[in-house]
């Protein structure tokens, strides 16, 4: 059958009489957003053009906002690391106070959103203007970059619920006024008749009630049930009929639920309109990118990052300075002396830490000859001796990091790196070992605090590598840790989620040697 030509088919009696002389399409114009609260529910798109840079710095000030910043962050986004850092401290159970001190200076630092009546402590009105807009778009972008699979949309939407929570209650009342009744949020007001009837149960069903003398001291809504799970669970409310009545000072709660609902609606949306930037290769690296290093951001590391200045790094000192390495290097340093021998991948790994802590090339060859006891010379030389000096970059030219070699890998590579096979030891134990194995071997370091181990089973169940590890360093240097807090030696970025072997090492070194000068190991 040969079908007719499409415009053959077009009814002539419907074509549009279209005018050549006239423009026939206008100009499509996008209106700058105007920003009247400090607060956001993110309902309405950015249109406003950007740059590529602005895209990707925003994004990552967002996720310091989230993780700590006394890294530079490969794919800088600001909101990345604030999200990633309040994931944390929710994830290692810090108390409120705790997590308030820990992120104020991160978002005044990387996402600052100052109030209206802060203009009239010196914050102009297009300062004002910035800093919102910089704040709703680097939700969008990161809406784009973890609307991808059900685990990133969840973290995201939880990251993002805890930053409006920390905002929301930081918020000047007059304006958080304001921006509630912008909302035009579907509640219902409990008349006074209703009220009364319903007084006993109202008082009975909520926490604190009867602490009230009087029903009317404080006004009720009644919402959907659905709408308000956080305070069904706990049984802080009043049901009837599908209806939960809940009293204004839980206005938080009901204020946290339209957020989550309506964002979780939003990130199911996007995750199907995502395959339309694949063809886009300027944008979709830098979304892959910011995705991948949610929790745990990838630093960009520098050679000379990890050493400390004045520390006897030596051959000689390695079983010494090993107390300090985290479970990773510890297991292939174990490893290593106890067999007197690594595979590639784990003797890559490890030769790439110690160069990182400072260990020469010199040494790092004695080392390794020490330790593979049981090779002749001319076996270590031909199986083992350019493999070191290429990871140095003494050998492999231009290819090889232009001389440089290799730097040393971060949590995130090892993570992601393909797992140990048979008879290997690379990989991050809180990820490579079963539970079982994992406990004995900490058990082994001497972990045997019965909480530390609890946590760190929960952690390995739900993936959260990163905070397994930090938990344990955290435990293993609590006094010191407590030390330079109270006299100040620190300061709360010293302190940052540890996303890098070598600034474990760093980190546990100087705690313990902290206005002790180092002394030569021998």
């Amino acid at each position: 059958m040969i079908r007719q030509p499409i415009h053959r088919r077009i009814d002539p009696k419907r074509r549009a009489n279209l005018d050549h002389k006239k423009q026939q399409f206008a100009t499509p114009t996008y209106k700058q957003q105007e920003y009247p609260n400090r607060l956001n529910f993110y309902d309405v798109p950015p249109t406003a053009e950007i740059t590529l840079e602005q895209f990707e710095q925003w994004a990552i000030d967002r996720l310091k906002g989230m993780m700590l910043i006394a890294k530079t962050i490969l794919v800088t986004n600001s909101r990345i690391i604030v999200l990633a850092e309040i994931e944390t401290c929710s994830y290692r159970n810090k108390t409120p106070e705790e997590t308030e001190a820990h992120i104020n200076p991160l978002l005044q630092k990387n996402l600052p959103l100052f109030a209206n009546t802060s203009s009239a402590a010196g914050a102009s009105d297009q300062k004002l203007k910035d800093e919102r807009q910089k704040d709703h778009y680097s939700h969008f972008i990161l809406r784009l970059a973890f609307s991808a699979t059900e685990d990133l949309q969840r973290r995201f939407v939880r990251a993002e619920t805890m930053l409006f929570k920390f905002r929301f209650q930081k918020d000047d009342s007059r304006e958080r006024r304001a921006f509630i009744e912008s909302l035009n949020l579907d509640w219902q007001a409990v008349g006074e008749d209703e009220r009364l009837e319903l007084g006993d149960s109202l008082l009975n069903a909520t926490p604190g009630g009867r602490r009230l003398d009087r029903l009317d001291e404080e006004p009720w809504y009644k919402v959907d049930w659905e709408r308000v799970p956080e305070l069904v669970e706990r049984r802080a409310v009043y049901l009837k009929k599908g209806k939960a009545y809940v009293p204004a000072r839980e206005q938080l709660s009901v204020i946290l639920a339209e957020f989550t609902a309506r964002l979780e609606r939003a990130l199911k949306l996007t995750s199907r309109a995502l395959p339309r930037l694949d063809e886009d290769d300027r944008l979709t690296p830098i979304l892959n990118h910011l995705s991948k290093n949610f929790g745990s951001a990838e630093s960009v590391y520098s050679e000379d990052e990890g050493v400390i200045e004045g520390a006897p790094i030596t051959a000689a000192s390695i079983d010494h300075l090993s107390q300090h390495f985290p479970l990773c290097m510890r297991s292939l340093h174990t490893t290593l002396r106890k067999n007197g021998h690594l595979k590639h991948f784990g003797r890559l790994q490890y030769t790439l830490f110690l160069k990182g802590i400072g260990l020469s090339l010199e040494d790092c060859l004695i080392f390794w000859r020490q330790a593979f006891r049981g090779y002749t010379d001319d076996e270590f030389n031909s199986k083992l001796r350019y493999n070191v000096r290429h990871a140095y970059g003494d050998v492999g030219g231009d290819a090889n990091r232009r001389g440089r070699g290799y730097p040393p890998y971060s949590c995130q590579r090892i993570l992601n790196d393909t797992g140990p096979g048979t008879g290997q030891t690379h990989g991050c134990p809180y990820r490579h070992f079963s539970v079982d194995n994992l406990i004995s071997l900490l058990q082994s370091t001497g972990v045997h605090d019965k909480d530390v181990l609890r946590g760190v089973r929960e952690d390995v169940e739900k993936t959260r590598y990163h905070i397994a590890c930090n938990r344990v360093f955290e435990w293993a240097n609590k006094a010191d840790i407590k030390r330079v807090k109270e006299d100040g030696t620190w300061s709360q970025s010293d302190l940052d989620t540890i996303v890098h072997p070598n600034t474990y090492f760093k980190r546990s070194y100087l705690l313990k040697n902290l206005g002790n000068p180092p002394k030569d190991e021998k």
